[in-house]
């Protein structure tokens, strides 16, 4: 490939390599054969058909709306919020995109830098306390300073010597998520990474995936997909750089997968309402570094977050303590602590405490009941098949106040995870619900 303007590589597939110059004319192509509706529902799989539906959007001035899920009911949701409204799908691009089909004199193609910064690119949906989706405007300028952001982010995580201009992304996370929507699609876009096509899941997918990528490799994964990397046996690429988000990742892990893949780890924190806003390098350290031009302000319960590119301060659920130097620690969320006969705990700090034991894969503590009940217990789902939920339970009582004891505590094959490795709290309860013959009389 030659090089010169637009000629960067963008996307890596298996029948090649598409430029930027290539992406923009598909882009162009699809972009005169979308419906006339002003808000396009992505529901492509594959990254490359993402790429192009984002791309030839924005080509039609039309908003991309990036439902929580997949789900048939979250995207009816969605769908009903926005009558004005169409689905794109993989079948829908390459459709449109296949030779007889495509429009003799596709639009002019989209110059990037030419989008008005105050467009409305994407709307990101959250659940809510309700159920019902909440949207997140993303504009332009979000966008875009989240690439160039991420970008300075990663360049100073790799050190001297390593171009991350240069790189290929390989992730495991859905481009419709906030997560990856940052760095598996605006950092294509504007970082000057390009991001391989596949979406491996396994540990022998990512293996796969890592082989075939060109070096120097970024991994933009999830603690989930990290952990069962680390415990496969298989050799494995080298890896410029980790890149973890969406839950927390600890310490000995993070130490563990940098070992193991002879390569650094960059944890990012931030939300679908503020996109990423900081990061550490997890094996080192446990406070987080702001990125530059954010601030937070920390409340009871709650913490405000302002940038100059926001339209107006968001308000994250985490409780933080801010430190010199435009670093903080996080100290839980507000609906993670629980209050059990006058005694206070964090949710989050019991399930860790629940994957320290010996013989524990995975795990999760909830509070079962809703906030108007008197009395909401503590139940668990937890992964560990070498054990019974006795032992587990005993194992934990040398830890936990007797109060903060899950009952019940289910002992399942596997945890409800998403795409991104998270817990939606429906599936965890109906996960528990499902499980109830898997616990004795005691332990309810």
């Amino acid at each position: 490939m030659t090089t010169g303007e637009n000629t960067r590589a963008v996307l890596q597939h298996v029948d090649g390599t598409w430029s930027e110059q290539e992406l923009l004319g598909k882009a162009a192509c699809l972009a005169a054969q979308l419906p006339n509706g002003r808000y396009a529902i992505n529901l492509c799989e594959d990254r490359g058909n993402f790429l192009l539906a984002f791309v030839a959007a924005l080509q039609r001035s039309h908003t991309t709306l990036l439902p929580a899920a997949r789900a048939v009911q979250a995207v009816a949701e969605v769908a009903q919020l926005y009558p004005d409204s169409y689905r794109c799908d993989d079948a829908f691009v390459t459709t449109a995109l296949a030779g007889d089909d495509a429009p003799a004199q596709p639009v002019k193609r989209l110059a990037l830098a030419s989008i008005e910064p105050d467009f409305e690119a994407a709307i990101g949906f959250t659940s809510g306390s309700t159920g019902t989706p909440q949207a997140h405007l993303k504009r332009w300028r979000m966008l875009a300073n989240s690439a160039r952001i991420n970008g300075a982010a990663m360049r100073a995580a790799l050190g001297a010597g390593v171009d991350v201009s240069n790189a290929t992304i390989v992730a495991t996370v859905p481009s419709q998520h906030m997560y990856g929507m940052e760095l598996t699609v605006m950092l294509p876009l504007l970082g000057g990474v390009a991001i391989h096509q596949a979406r491996p899941l396994f540990a022998a997918e990512i293996a796969a995936a890592l082989a075939t990528a060109p070096e120097p490799r970024i991994l933009v994964s999830t603690p989930v997909h990290l952990r069962v990397l680390l415990e496969s046996s298989l050799e494995l690429p080298s890896v410029a750089l980790i890149v973890s988000a969406t839950a927390p990742l600890g310490q000995a892990l993070a130490a563990q997968l940098e070992d193991r893949l002879r390569t650094r780890l960059l944890e990012m924190f931030g939300a679908t309402e503020t996109m990423v806003i900081a990061a550490r390098r997890s094996a080192r350290e446990s406070a987080w570094q702001l990125y530059p031009g954010v601030t937070l302000t920390p409340g009871i319960d709650c913490t405000h977050v302002d940038a100059a590119w926001f339209d107006q301060s968001q308000k994250l659920l985490d409780v933080v303590e801010l430190l010199p130097d435009g670093r903080f620690e996080l100290r839980g969320r507000s609906a993670d602590l629980i209050e059990i006969a006058g005694k206070r705990a964090s949710l989050n700090d019991l399930t860790r405490r629940l994957l320290a034991i010996d013989g524990v894969v995975d795990a999760v503590v909830v509070q079962t009941g809703s906030e108007q009940d008197q009395i909401r217990r503590v139940a668990a789902l937890v992964v560990a098949p070498t054990l019974a939920p006795q032992a587990i339970s005993a194992a934990l009582a040398k830890s936990v106040d007797a109060v903060f004891l899950p009952r019940p505590l289910r002992v399942v094959p596997e945890l409800p995870r998403n795409a991104v490795g998270k817990l939606p709290r429906a599936a965890v309860l109906q996960a528990l619900n499902s499980a109830a013959g898997n616990v004795t009389r005691k332990n309810d």
